[in-house]
């Protein structure tokens, strides 16, 4: 039998058509224009900048210090094209984007990638994936990143809204360190010598030091806001080789974000921000236009024996004045001071970071590993080595301080681990023998053992993909206990607990947060403490861990996991571009 349509249900049924296409032509809009492709260009060159009274060249992007925000949104693509115009090789990291499946543009120098030498460039082609919040990118290669790092935010998904109230503007707080002298000689010096590298003269605000410094009262970074108006502060510790405490006089802060991971919103008067790490937090301003100006200040957080800059560098939030408010009554408004912790108030800096919490919701939950493959423990801290036969070094016996994990130091190749990787030439380049625990027991955070020797070698972890990862990482006594903070790069983490003293395997296992742990990429490893984490290896490539103190990368402090290929075709690297580097 075949049916006839009338003319009314021919119709209807043309008004049902044109309405599903209604219906569904946004969403094929959407999902055509799930994410935005956005061209950035970084050319490097050198520029003149004064601070302190002083006028050096340093290496910039774009003749900027900071360098330029990179802004974007969850989903989208971004090319950004590095061109090197300067002496040095130069490589550039997006610290904390997860890099999924595209560790060729993860820029750590001789591990994703060769440098860019003078006069060549590489596009960093890389998309955001299920990412949204605050980073930043920084150079990778020696000590450039004391000038060379700028903030990345990333914007929530077209018509997706904070978990918290949406604050009225949005302002990169980004500390930096300043030296007066070339932070290359410095770092290349102290190599030479086997010393200590010098401590820098400042630090800074946005890229100014602010009136603690000398001649510095013009160059302080100024924060206007309106009474009962919330901001957002996105903080980001760019430093070289401090820990901070941050503090907004007579103002308390929520912190909403770690690491690029919403968090359980709490309040606090002072954030404990590592280098490597990122926090937003929300700022209301008071209702009515106080008769002050408050301090902005950070200052070091500093556990280890060595000597560091123990300076203060300071902001200005001022309240927005009505028309009718003279210049002089603003010359007179009285500064308030924001108090801080002891430099070393290890206290402190535990409670803030046990805080941290991840929000657990529906929209937003905690996919920690429950399952463990492998179990790892290891050690963080400094050792000795012997300097090498053609060096004079400063220290007895002709050693020098260096740093380890596992009692290994690691030695940087001279060519890329991940091309020697993916092309099958480990040969001569690295092993995959890293030691799973340290290669000896002893009382980690009491009387040293009397060898301090470190090994070396450019030592790695196979896993393969997919491999759930427990590791804990436990600081020890040897040259003084110290906090070290340790960035994995292509991962988040989980922060199950932390804890003081040697970690106990029997007792402690009891303590991991399963429920709620903090997701991050870099974490403290708590001064004469240990802290434990997990991950899962579902990104392949070879990933660098590392602390993100420069002088202990520097002295040998870091190594990396190489996670193989998966079975399916989403569970690999992606072929090399055809403008990577050559060493």
């Amino acid at each position: 039998m075949v049916s006839v349509l009338t003319s009314s249900a021919l119709f209807k049924a043309l008004l049902f058509l044109s309405l599903c296409s209604v219906w569904l032509l946004p969403d094929l809009a959407l999902a055509k224009h799930a994410g935005t492709t956005r061209h950035y260009k970084f050319n490097i060159k050198m520029q003149n900048v004064t601070r302190l009274c002083q006028t050096k060249s340093i290496v910039t992007v774009n003749g900027q210090f900071p360098g330029p925000r990179i802004i974007a949104r969850e989903g989208d693509r971004l090319l950004i094209k590095v061109v090197n115009h300067v002496q040095y090789n130069v490589t550039i990291h997006w610290h904390g984007i997860r890099q999924l499946r595209s560790g060729w543009a993860d820029g750590p120098a001789y591990v994703t990638q060769c440098p860019i030498q003078t006069g060549q460039f590489y596009v960093y082609n890389f998309t955001i994936t299920g990412q949204r919040g605050t980073l930043f990118w920084h150079a990778h290669i020696s000590w450039l990143r004391a000038t060379l790092y700028g903030p990345i935010v990333i914007l929530p998904k077209r018509h997706a809204s904070y978990p918290f109230p949406q604050p009225f503007k949005e302002v990169p707080i980004v500390f930096g360190e300043w030296w007066k002298a070339d932070t290359e000689t410095i770092i290349n010096q102290a190599m030479a010598t086997g010393g200590a590298p010098n401590i820098s003269d400042a630090f800074t605000i946005n890229g100014l030091p602010g009136p603690s410094y000398n001649c510095s009262a013009k160059e302080t970074f100024k924060l206007k806001v309106k009474p009962g108006k919330t901001y957002l502060l996105r903080l980001v510790n760019a430093a070289l080789n401090d820990e901070l405490f941050f503090r907004v006089a007579n103002h308390t802060l929520t912190v909403v974000e770690a690491d690029a991971v919403y968090v359980k919103p709490f309040k606090t008067d002072i954030v404990v921000i590592t280098p490597g790490q990122t926090t937003n937090v929300l700022l209301k301003a008071k209702s009515k236009t106080p008769n002050a100006k408050f301090a902005m200040s950070a200052r070091p957080y500093a556990t280890g024996p060595a000597t560091f800059d123990n300076t203060t560098t300071i902001g200005i939030l001022e309240y927005k004045k009505s028309a009718s408010a003279s210049s002089s009554d603003n010359m007179n408004i009285p500064l308030l001071k924001a108090k801080l912790p002891q430099f070393n108030d290890s206290t402190y800096a535990m409670k803030f970071n046990q805080k941290i919490r991840s929000l657990a919701t529906r929209k937003f939950p905690v996919k920690v590993p429950k399952k463990v493959d492998r179990r790892f423990f290891f050690t963080v801290g400094l050792g000795i080595l012997p300097c090498s036969k053609n060096q004079t070094c400063q220290g007895p016996n002709n050693i020098r301080p260096a740093a380890g994990i596992n009692n290994v130091s690691f030695v940087q190749p001279n060519t890329a681990l991940l091309q020697a990787h993916f092309f099958n030439r480990s040969k001569g380049v690295y092993t995959t023998n890293f030691p799973t625990n340290p290669p000896f027991k002893f009382n980690y955070t009491g009387t040293p053992p009397k060898n301090i020797m470190l090994d070396s070698g450019t030592k790695l972890v196979s896993l393969n993909y997919n491999t759930s990862v427990e590791l804990v990482m436990q600081d020890t006594s040897i040259l003084g206990a110290e906090s070290h903070p340790l960035h994995l790069h292509g991962f988040n983490f989980f922060v199950l607990a932390q804890g003081i003293g040697n970690f106990d395997p029997k007792k402690d296992p009891a303590k991991f947060n399963l429920v709620d742990p903090a997701e991050r990429n870099t974490v403290g490893v708590p001064s004469g403490g240990w802290v434990a984490i997990r991950f899962l290896a579902d990104n392949p490539g070879v990933w660098f861990m590392h602390c993100h103190l420069e002088v202990h990368t520097s002295w040998g402090l870091k190594m990396a996991w190489v996670v193989n290929d998966g079975k399916g075709p989403k569970q690999k690297l992606m072929p090399p571009p055809a403008d990577l580097p050559k060493c």
